[in-house]
């Protein structure tokens, strides 16, 4: 693989195992990733999850993931390296940087174990407490892909936990500092240590981007949606107040406009 082609887009959205939602508004974000191309007049190929990643990537100049548990096994991510390095663009939002969960004796949550396709992406999902709201800081207000958002924003979300990969290679563009009370019980038990926290010991990344050859990878943490009948499925939590349609950060202009920039980062334009 030689060259990426140009005016294309391939969308990667769906949970794991095939057909669940697992957790996560799958058909919501869709929509509302295919429109968003659509106004730039862009093609799109979809998929649910990574099993024909190389048959698409040749014709494709970006591609988008919002998943829940897919994620491209070492062969795959052989292909997408090559293509990134080769000039393509992959823009990971939220569970992009989960994969496979394994059990841990005693414990209820799962354990994210790393895998190549963490290496490449440029971090790895650890944990979340429960949605609340988040103050946003934008650590470089000029760059293109953050361009419009101000030095701050406010959203309502999950606040992630990710652990980078390699900060050295890696221009962070989004933190937050959840305070106090954001805290996890996966902390200290399925995870020895919080390492998604900074040196400063209080603020976490939410959105970084990275070159690969001559193409990049950005990644945001934001995003998760939900539907009634995913919370039916779901364990009754009494402390759990969030409305049963949640759409959350995709509701603000703020949002639009990261992902907007995003595309457009991600096209070349």
């Amino acid at each position: 693989m030689t060259e990426t082609k140009h005016g294309r887009a391939h969308l990667v959205t769906g949970g794991f195992p095939p057909g669940s939602m697992a957790g996560h508004d799958h058909d919501y974000a869709r929509l509302r990733l295919l429109g968003l191309l659509a106004e730039r007049d862009i093609p799109a190929s979809v998929a649910n999850d990574f099993a024909d990643v190389e048959k698409w990537l040749p014709v494709s100049r970006l591609l988008i993931s919002y998943v829940a548990g897919p994620y491209p096994d070492a062969a795959q991510c052989r292909a997408i390296e090559r293509w990134l390095e080769a000039g393509g663009h992959w823009l990971g939002l939220h569970g992009t940087s989960g994969g496979r969960a394994e059990r841990v004796e005693g414990a209820r949550q799962r354990r994210t174990v790393k895998t190549e396709h963490h290496a490449l992406l440029g971090s790895r999902f650890l944990t979340h407490p429960p949605i609340r709201k988040i103050r946003v800081d934008v650590r470089d207000a000029d760059h293109s892909l953050t361009r419009g958002l101000g030095r701050s924003f406010d959203v309502e979300d999950e606040p992630y936990f990710i652990e980078l990969q390699d900060s050295g290679s890696t221009k962070v563009l989004l933190t937050a500092d959840y305070g106090p009370g954001a805290t996890s019980p996966a902390i200290g038990t399925l995870y020895p240590a919080d390492t998604s926290l900074q040196a400063d010991g209080r603020t976490r990344v939410l959105g970084y981007t990275r070159a690969v050859g001559n193409g990049a990878v950005t990644y945001f943490a934001l995003g998760h949606c939900h539907n009634p009948a995913i919370r039916a499925a779901r364990t009754p939590d009494p402390t759990d107040d969030t409305p049963l349609t949640f759409r959350g950060s995709w509701e603000g202009d703020v949002f639009a406009t990261l992902l907007r920039n995003a595309i457009a980062w991600g096209m070349g334009a």
